[in-house]
């Protein structure tokens, strides 16, 4: 395992404009901020890595340290033992280097002059006004750019046919001029990046955007894929999700595990929420050998949220340049849409959001048992719950707070309506064989993180 020792590098743009105050505010800040700048910028430096153990790669590099250095200047980053891949002849690549400097401006700049001066608990707006700030300040909302950000979202431990159709449609995509934004990982994230990387060059597109958001309870998990050229990362699943939306002019979802099921129910809230209708196309696509998931998927969606949910997006198999065209025909209408109704392009005010869906969801076993799983609920409120229940597996697979959980007080236990449950467990049984659910591993043998009461 090659490491650098120690190596010190300076701001590409990102934080290199800061006044004193600002800089003496960054190296004051909390310690358990500066450990969490620390994790992120290790799973950084992991760029590609196909590691997404975050306890594995912090036991490797548990000797790496980074600080924060100010200078009259600015400040610039001190590092040491860094994994060497992030290095070629001694220098670090410039896209890495860039990104850790995101990192340090999304934690902590945003910590400074955001979420650390606010009280609790905030409004609805309030919320939606901080995801507004913290993507702004990333320069990731851009007036006078007209619509065309697909976001994909999908697994990001699949196999080689999956990776190559979601290339191959990110393909289609890049040759009709649209962007791409993805939870910044590989797999079904990588893959679309990489094919409208292709389709751009061959369009002499020269500024496309490869927009990666992530949150630092995931990101060790999904390190940055190399296409990744904006990244930013939010404080929170929730605040994830809803920059998510509200950038997206068309969302494209690929196979995936429990994460992918999570942001599929979080925007089925959204999108069945009465004062939604049709505000953001959504498209299912895969290649021919994923017929088998999509409808385990659209059965357990039908079961839960009636068959009308169908009405909320659409399926598309094996045709990756119908999913191209799809899309475009997609965001034509959503560009057509915003400037008869006088709406922002890059950023999705009208998207109205229940505050359930913004409120940080803590897994802990008492939080999990206490979901209302009945069917009874509006629609919109069911799908809200069920997001919930998805998020706590995703922690108890990848997060160190939910393996944790389940490591001190055995599986989760979720108990709801019957055909509900037995529909849910079915779902996560296909996603268990076709190994799409990292589950721990214990003498050979499958550890679930939850039970279904």
């Amino acid at each position: 395992m090659h490491k650098i020792p120690h190596t010190v590098i300076n701001p590409i743009s990102s934080l290199n404009l800061l006044s004193q105050v600002e800089i003496e505010g960054l190296t004051a800040s909390r310690g358990e901020l500066y450990t969490l700048f620390r994790n992120c910028a290790l799973a950084i430096l992991n760029t590609d890595s196909s590691k997404d153990d975050a306890a594995e790669i912090y036991a490797d590099y548990s000797d790496f340290d980074i600080r924060v250095v100010p200078q009259p200047r600015g400040l610039r980053l001190e590092l040491f033992n860094a994994p060497g891949q992030s290095f070629v002849d001694g220098r670090m690549i410039r896209g890495i280097r860039e990104h850790l400097f995101s990192a340090l401006r999304d934690i902590v700049y945003t910590d400074f002059k955001i979420t650390g001066v606010q009280r609790q608990p905030l409004s609805p707006e309030q919320i939606t006004n901080t995801v507004f700030r913290i993507l702004r300040n990333a320069n990731l909302v851009q007036p006078g750019v007209p619509p065309k950000l697909v976001v994909c979202w999908g697994g990001h431990a699949i196999p080689r046919e999956e990776y190559d159709f979601a290339k191959q449609v990110g393909y289609e995509l890049g040759l009709r001029g649209l962007d791409i934004g993805t939870g910044c990982g590989i797999g079904a994230m990588k893959g679309p990046m990489k094919g409208a990387a292709v389709g751009h060059a061959k369009q002499q597109i020269k500024d496309g955007r490869y927009i990666g958001i992530s949150e630092p309870g995931i990101i060790a998990s999904e390190s940055p894929n190399a296409i990744v050229n904006e990244l930013v990362i939010m404080p929170d699943i929730e605040k994830r999700l809803e920059a998510f939306v509200r950038l997206a002019h068309a969302i494209i979802v690929f196979p995936g595990g429990v994460g992918t099921v999570e942001e599929v129910l979080y925007l089925l809230s959204i999108l069945m929420h009465p004062d939604n209708a049709n505000t953001l196309p959504l498209i299912f696509a895969g290649p021919e050998s994923c017929r088998g998931y999509f409808d385990e998927l659209n059965g357990f969606l039908e079961t839960c949220l009636g068959p009308e949910v169908r009405d909320y997006y659409k399926v598309i198999i094996g045709q990756p340049e119908e999913v191209g065209r799809a899309a475009r025909k997609a965001v034509e209408r959503v560009h057509n849409g915003r400037r008869k109704s006088g709406q922002a392009y890059y950023f999705n005010w009208a998207l109205q959001i229940d505050p359930s869906l913004q409120e940080p969801f803590l897994p802990t076993h008492q939080n999990m048992a206490g979901l209302n799983l009945s069917p009874d609920l509006p629609r919109d409120a069911l799908a809200s719950q069920l997001r919930r229940a998805f998020s706590g597996l995703v922690a108890g697979n990848v997060k160190a707070f939910g393996i944790e959980q389940v490591r001190q007080h055995g599986p989760y236990r979720l108990q709801g309506d019957r055909r509900l449950m037995q529909s849910m467990d079915g779902l996560l049984r296909m996603m268990v064989r076709e190994n799409r659910m990292k589950l721990g591993e214990c003498a050979g043998s499958y550890q679930p993180c939850y039970e279904l009461v």
